[in-house]
């Protein structure tokens, strides 16, 4: 594949990585003159016609995602080499490292590195899935580390596009299994929180530096996802913060129903345990039963035991306090347990709260808001936003309506106002101008088509979206429409030889074919007027807009005067052609009376097939012949 152009226009330039599914090559796009990353589907899977269907649609699905932590999707195509198609996906480069990769060098990662790699992984299935879209394979190999540090996630490109969820086909099974949830191992229902434990099999492999289940086949290992329980990552390394532990036993619960609903509750959770520093520990269902405890005997002021006393205790009124003060001393225990009961449950059970909608809200308004009922308030991101004020609350990560617990931060997006730039009329511009224009408008370049036009030459724009000088906001995304230049299409060449002039025009025009030069010549054989001669052989199949030269006869050949050394005779050559590209420039220069002139200078096909070269020259002349700059051969005026 190294050196295949695909498209037209993305150039293979080294191979950089492969799975089951596919090969994933480096390339460089001619038209932005940019490196890309293009993965092209193996040879086992394009006779499939169904795979083949739901991999450009779940490509093209996952190419609608557009989020820091997820790599962009440019383009999906089809194309031929040797006769059968290649299926590719074309994606942003990145220039880094796989998370595999980084652990496998590092032994582990630390707990900041886990828990930051962690969000913005989590970040990126939060996208996709509020896009109903399943990745079902995440796993180190997938997930990049950029060298800004940055993680990148990708092979969306596999996933499917999902209503509610979706069923994993037993028998063509997608992933890596080391990685795979409970239920993708039976084949069963797959949904989002499939994601999370598979995510939560990565965490656990960024903070041990091992995967928890390892076996001699696939299905051992599958198996043990089913029905084996994940050792705790702290019985491995002590020094893993409880907290950490806690959200990825939580992530890797066998049933769904008891992991994580979404992403964003999961997010919540790390980002809890990053800018809190605190320990976190989640509500389990399992009862956790106090052992048995041996209460110490009760020693008096001179260390005898209450069980043995000096002196037995009169009965009579004396047992009748005693059994008095034991009541009330019941009473005064049971009263202080309730009260304390009731005290700690009010601590430990603190009441949910509803999250209000912040969204328009002034941020200063919002906070207010949130404080009163006893949740936390911040302001994570600001954006341009013609449709809000500035200030105004955007939006806002926990939606409204969700429940949370008091102290929860509400984490929010406020607009920065309206930043509207003039968009800069972009037709009839060169493409090669095109990103220069829309960086110097600080916009950026939307998505690029193709269209051929008999009336607008190639590599110019045609049209745009948006409009020129209409505003809008900054970083918007400018698409344009491109010339191909006239649709080439294939004719096949009329015989010329024996019409007028006149009538070689007009059937040249109207094979949509284009007159070069008519030549006029001495023939023996046709009248004066008719074409004897045509560039291009009767029958042969060309495209459309290619030149053609013809000779007309000027008619019979006059007997020759005998010629004089010193005067310039006519005479023509027929050349076949000769080169390893599809067409040549042959050009003749004349050498006489010690001048060098060229005489002749024309592109030509190189189809096998003879060109005419009229010439001219004294008879001491000499006429050299050069293909695209090279000398080739010597000929001698052939009268001398």
């Amino acid at each position: 594949m190294i050196g295949t152009v695909l498209g037209n226009r993305y150039e293979i330039i080294e191979k950089i990585g492969g799975g089951g599914m596919a090969f994933v090559y480096k390339a460089r796009c001619r038209l932005l003159n940019r490196y890309v990353a293009i993965k092209i589907l193996r040879d086992e899977f394009i006779n499939d016609e169904e795979f083949i269907k739901k991999f450009r649609r779940e490509s093209q699905a996952a190419a609608s995602l557009s989020h820091p932590n997820i790599v962009n999707i440019y383009d999906v195509g089809v194309d031929k080499k040797d006769g059968h198609d290649i299926q590719y996906i074309v994606m942003e480069y990145i220039k880094g490292k796989t998370l595999k990769e980084v652990i496998r060098e590092k032994g582990k990662l630390t707990v900041d590195e886990t828990i930051e790699y962690s969000i913005e992984i989590a970040e990126a299935l939060e996208h996709a899935h509020k896009n109903h879209i399943v990745h079902r394979d995440i796993k180190p190999h997938n997930i990049m580390v950029a060298e800004d540090g940055r993680i990148k996630v990708t092979d969306f490109g596999i996933a499917r596009a999902a209503t509610a969820s979706t069923v994993t086909n037993t028998s063509n099974v997608i992933g890596s299994v080391h990685y795979f949830s409970p239920e993708q191992a039976r084949g069963g229902y797959t949904d989002e929180k499939s994601d999370i434990y598979s995510l939560g099999i990565v965490m656990y492999e960024m903070i041990t530096g091992k995967v928890p289940f390892k076996g001699d086949s696939p299905i051992t290992v599958a198996l043990k996802h089913i029905q084996e329980d994940i050792i705790p990552p702290r019985d491995i390394d002590s020094t893993i913060p409880i907290g950490l532990q806690n959200i990825i036993m939580k992530c890797v619960k066998k049933s769904q129903v008891d992991r994580y609903s979404t992403a964003s509750e999961l997010l919540a959770d790390l980002k809890r345990i990053k800018f809190a520093k605190e320990d976190l520990f989640l509500e389990d269902t399992n009862i956790i039963e106090a052992p048995t405890q041996i209460i110490p005997a009760i020693e008096d002021r001179e260390g005898n035991s209450m069980k043995k006393s000096k002196k037995k205790k009169s009965q009579g009124d004396g047992g009748l306090k005693v059994v008095f003060l034991a009541i009330l001393l019941a009473f005064i225990v049971v009263s202080s347990l309730a009260l304390g009961f009731f005290k700690l449950k009010d601590y430990f059970i603190s009441p949910e709260i509803t999250v209000p909608d912040l969204r328009g809200m002034h941020r200063d308004e919002a906070k207010e808001e949130v404080e009163k009922l006893g949740l936390g308030f911040s302001v994570v991101n600001e954006v341009y936003n013609s449709e809000f004020k500035k200030d105004e609350v955007v939006s806002q990560r926990t939606k409204a309506g969700e429940k949370v617990k008091e102290g929860y931060i509400i984490e929010v997006t406020v607009s920065k106002g309206s930043n509207l730039v003039k968009v800069p009329n972009l037709i009839n511009r060169n493409i090669d101008e095109v990103d220069s224009l829309l960086r110097d408008a600080n916009l950026g370049e939307g998505l690029v088509d193709y269209k051929p036009s008999d009336t607008v030459e190639a590599n110019i724009v045609i049209s745009q979206s948006p409009d020129p000088y209409s505003e809008v906001e900054e970083g918007t995304k400018v698409k344009i429409v491109v010339s191909q230049g006239p649709e080439k299409k294939v004719v096949v060449m009329p015989k010329l030889i024996g019409l007028s002039e006149k009538e070689a025009r007009n059937a040249i025009i109207a094979y949509g074919l284009v007159l070069d030069t008519i030549t006029p010549e001495a023939n023996d054989e046709y009248e004066k007027g008719l074409v004897f001669w045509q560039s291009i052989e009767p029958g042969t199949e060309i495209e459309n807009n290619t030149a053609v030269d013809i000779y007309i006869s000027t008619g019979p050949k006059e007997e020759p005067e005998p010629v004089e050394s010193d005067t310039e005779t006519p005479f023509s050559i027929n050349i076949t052609p000769a080169s390893d590209k599809e067409e040549v420039e042959i050009r003749v220069e004349r050498i006489q009376d010690g001048n060098r002139e060229v005489v002749y200078n024309k592109v030509h096909k190189v189809d096998g097939k003879s060109v005419k070269i009229p010439l001219k020259g004294k008879l001491d002349a000499k006429f050299e012949f050069y293909y695209d700059g090279v000398y080739i051969d010597e000929i001698s005026h052939p009268g001398s």
